[in-house]
C-alpha cells in the first residue's frame, strides 16, 4: 500500500501547441538523465512526476472553453512520444489521465467538466482503475456501484491500474444496479480505497500499474458520469486512448534507435578513446539501420496522420469520421508495435552481450516495448484494418481499436 501523493504546488498553464511541444522537449532532457537507473532499481519517479505535473503538460487537452490549451491530437501524441523517448514509464503514466479527460469531455455534465478540468489545470493527476483479473473477457467488469443516500458505494478490485499509485483521483469503471457501466472519479484519499504497489512486470517497471481495492468506498453522485454510453454511439474516446499507446511505442522505438546509433558510432569503435566518431562502413550495419530508419520514420508519419484524423473526428463527430480515425490510429498502433520491438531487438544484435549489462541499461527498450505492446492484441488491428478497406466494415466501438 502507498501513501497519498504529495501536493507539489500549482502547475503552469500551457496556452498553445507550440508551447506544449517546447515544454515537452525541455522536460524530456531532464527526465532522460536517470531513466536507466530508475528502471534498474525500480525507483518510483515521484520527483520526476512533480516536474511533469508542474510543467502544465497534464492539462494540455483541457478544452479552451475551460481555460486549457485544447491542443490538437497531433500535438498530444507528439508530447507523449517525446516523453516516452526519454522514459517510457513516464510516458505511459498519464495515458489514462488523458483518456479520462476525453470521457469527461464527451459525457460529462457542464458542472462536472468545469470542476474536474479546473482540478487538472491546478496540477491534479488522474489515474485509472479499469481492468480486472478473472473476468470472462477483457471487457467484462464486476466492480459494483450501489446507491447510498446522496451518493454511491463501490466494491471490487482492479488490476493494471496505471497511474493510480501517483494520482489524486482514480477514475474507476463500475457497474451500477441496472448493469450499466459508469465512470466514478474517486478521490484518492477516500476511506476504504487501497492502492497496492504490486506491479512486477519486467518492462515499464515504474508505471505503478498495480492493484486498487475498493471496500465500500463512498463516492459523491456528482463524481460519477456515464461511461458505457461513450461506446454505444460514435465518439473519439477509443481512438484517443489508442493513439497515446501508439505514441508510447513510437517513443520507445526512437529511444532504442538513437541508442543503437550511438553504440555503433562510438562504443564498438577501436578509436573510442579519441572521442571522435568515425564513419561506419560495415555493409550489414548499414543495411540494418537503413531498414530500421525507414520503419521508424513511417511510424512517426502514421502517428501524425492518425492525430489529424482524430482531430477531425473530434470536430465533426459521426460514424464515418470516428471509423476513419479508429482505422488511422490502428495503423499507427500496428506499425509502432512492430518497430518498437524491432528497434529493441536490433540494439541487442548490435551491442551483443554489452546490451545485457545492467550499467548500460540498453535492454530496457526491448523490455518496455515487449510489455507495453501487449496492452491489447495488435493482431486484431490488422483484422479491423483489412475489413475496413476490403468490406467497408467500420471497426467496433471500443477502447481497444
Amino acid at each position: 500500500m502507498s501513501s497519498l501523493p504529495q501536493s507539489w504546488g500549482p502547475a503552469s498553464v500551457i496556452r498553445t501547441d507550440a508551447q506544449a511541444l517546447e515544454v515537452a522537449t525541455t522536460l524530456a532532457q531532464q527526465l532522460r538523465t536517470e531513466s536507466p537507473l530508475r528502471d534498474r532499481e525500480r525507483r518510483l519517479p515521484l520527483a520526476e512526476l512533480a516536474l511533469f505535473s508542474q510543467s502544465g503538460l497534464w492539462g494540455i487537452s483541457v478544452p479552451k472553453a475551460f481555460g486549457g490549451a485544447g491542443v490538437s491530437n497531433v500535438t498530444l501524441a507528439n508530447v507523449i512520444r517525446i516523453i516516452s523517448q526519454a522514459d517510457a514509464s513516464l510516458g505511459q503514466i498519464p495515458q489514462n489521465h488523458f483518456y479520462a479527460l476525453e470521457v469527461l469531455r464527451v459525457n460529462g455534465s457542464a458542472a462536472q467538466q468545469q470542476r474536474l478540468f479546473a482540478e487538472v489545470l491546478a496540477g491534479q493527476r488522474f489515474g485509472n482503475a479499469l481492468a480486472e483479473l478473472g473476468t470472462k473477457t477483457a471487457h467484462d467488469r464486476t466492480t459494483s456501484l450501489t446507491c447510498d443516500g446522496d451518493g454511491y458505494r463501490i466494491n471490487g478490485r482492479k488490476f493494471y491500474a496505471t497511474g493510480a499509485l501517483y494520482a489524486q483521483r482514480i477514475p474507476t469503471s463500475v457497474v451500477d444496479e441496472q448493469g450499466v457501466q459508469q465512470l466514478a472519479f474517486v478521490p484518492r484519499d477516500s476511506q476504504g480505497l487501497e492502492v497496492i504497489d504490486d506491479w512486477s512486470g519486467f518492462g515499464q517497471r515504474t508505471t505503478g500499474s498495480g492493484s486498487v481495492q475498493f471496500d465500500n468506498v463512498f463516492v459523491d453522485a456528482n463524481d460519477v458520469l456515464p461511461f458505457q454510453s461513450a461506446f454505444e454511439r460514435p465518439t473519439p474516446v477509443g481512438p484517443l486512448a489508442q493513439i497515446l499507446h501508439a505514441a508510447i511505442d513510437t517513443g520507445i522505438a526512437r529511444a532504442a534507435y538513437e541508442d543503437a546509433l550511438h553504440f555503433v558510432r562510438s562504443k564498438t569503435r577501436p578509436w573510442i578513446d579519441s572521442g571522435i566518431d568515425q564513419a561506419v562502413d560495415d555493409p550489414l550495419s548499414l543495411k540494418t539501420f537503413g531498414h530500421l530508419a525507414i520503419r521508424l520514420h513511417a511510424a512517426e508519419a502514421l502517428l501524425e496522420r492518425a492525430g489529424q484524423y482524430l482531430d477531425l473526428a473530434q470536430r465533426q463527430t459521426n460514424a464515418e469520421t470516428v471509423a476513419a480515425a479508429s482505422i488511422a490510429v490502428a495503423e499507427a498502433r500496428a506499425i509502432s508495435t512492430e518497430v518498437s520491438l524491432a528497434a529493441g531487438s536490433t540494439l541487442f544484435e548490435l551491442a551483443g552481450s554489452q546490451a545485457t549489462l545492467a550499467e548500460h541499461g540498453l535492454d530496457r527498450h526491448w523490455r518496455n516495448a515487449r510489455v507495453h505492446t501487449l496492452h491489447d492484441p495488435v493482431r486484431w488491428k490488422y483484422h479491423a484494418i483489412g475489413n475496413y478497406y476490403l468490406n467497408d466494415e467500420k471497426p467496433p466501438l471500443r477502447g481497444t481499436i
